[in-house]
């Protein structure tokens, strides 16, 4: 029988992981280990295998070391004009999964996804972001209350520091893919779903679709639209089923991930 094993996120405990915990992903991996989304063994952890430290004065781990293992991948494989708008991109899946779920779960809900967000993805690299000229006050507004209208002026300000900042949009959906298929193959284990890791990977998937729809798309992800849709749709709802394992293997997760990306090439 499947079982729920949600995670327990709050603010404190969530600040007392990032302190705490140790780089290289989720649940306390050693360091060194690969996470999801290829990150070989080895691999120094953090946002693209940058040193500790990182980019742009980043705390030591990156998104790697706030429970986002399934990205260290990810961020190594675009280049470094690409690297900051697939930040912008990786926060705004939480934006984008928080919007949905706000209108089934209400805004608590919904906050405390935009909240993880902010936890796992722009506070471990707060001086990148803050590069971007992206409003942070309008993305911190949208992790405290979760409604509907602070959530879309989140992601409307996540657009526009996303529109400034350039890079390539098939490294940015590739990327996004990855990091969707990498954080898929934690939701079931030992026979047990994390409806958190769950809503994290469509939240990827979500925002690389959103990607593949801006306008000046180049030519190369607009043909692939439809298979980037078919892709969400993965993910039958945004509430992780009780049979995920079953509605969606992950291997079928990571084939189609493959797939875009080889066509991304």
């Amino acid at each position: 029988m499947t079982v729920f094993r949600p995670k327990l996120w709050t603010a404190v405990g969530a600040a007392a992981l990032l302190a705490a915990c140790t780089p290289g992903g989720e649940g306390g991996e050693k360091a060194g280990e690969g996470g999801e989304g290829g990150a070989p063994a080895g691999a120094p952890a953090g946002e693209g295998g940058e040193k500790a430290g990182g980019e742009g004065g980043e705390r030591a781990g990156g998104e790697g070391g706030a429970g986002e293992a399934g990205a260290a991948g990810a961020y190594r494989n675009v280049d470094a004009e690409s690297r900051s708008a697939l930040r912008l991109a990786h926060l705004s899946g939480f934006f984008l999964i928080a919007q949905q779920v706000q209108k089934t779960e209400g805004d608590e809900a919904a906050a405390a996804l935009a909240g993880q967000g902010m936890l796992e993805v722009f506070d471990p690299a707060k001086d990148a972001f803050a590069k971007t000229g992206v409003d942070e006050k309008a993305l911190r507004d949208a992790a405290a209350k979760g409604d509907a209208a602070s959530l879309q002026r989140a992601l409307s300000a996540l657009d526009a520091a996303r529109a400034k900042v350039g890079g390539d949009s098939r490294q940015i959906v590739a990327g996004l893919v990855d990091i969707a298929a990498g954080l898929y193959g934690n939701v079931v284990a030992d026979g047990a779903v994390d409806p958190i890791e769950y809503q994290h990977s469509l939240g990827a998937a979500l925002s690389a679709k959103a990607e593949a729809a801006r306008q000046g798309a180049p030519a190369e992800v607009v043909r692939l639209r439809p298979q980037i849709d078919g892709f969400v749709k993965l993910w039958p709802t945004p509430a992780a089923p009780a049979d995920a394992a079953k509605a969606t293997p992950v291997g079928k997760v990571r084939a189609e991930a493959s797939r875009l990306q080889l066509e991304l090439q």
